[in-house]
């Protein structure tokens, strides 16, 4: 192998990593936590105002406030899994 090809890899790996970094940045985000909050919540509440049921605003809120507890608890969990 020569120099330039063996530099080519190492570009190519540093630009891999970067990629995997900022997915990881991604997934462990606020910005996306918020996002799928929102989603959640507007998605159940045109199935409950759609299917008629009571309290479609609040019953909505149930299933976004799961989806935030399961965020803020797995880090804590996968430390404990870890050790």
């Amino acid at each position: 192998m020569s120099l330039d090809s063996l530099q080519k890899q190492i570009d190519e790996i540093k630009a891999r990593n970067a990629r995997v970094e900022l997915d990881k940045a991604w997934e462990t985000s606020w910005t996306r936590r918020i996002l799928v909050i929102v989603l959640t919540y507007l998605v159940v509440l045109i199935f409950f105002v759609v299917a008629q049921l009571p309290d479609p605003y609040v019953s909505a809120l149930v299933p976004s406030g799961a989806f935030l507890l399961s965020t803020m608890t797995l880090p804590v969990v996968k430390r404990w899994w870890t050790k």
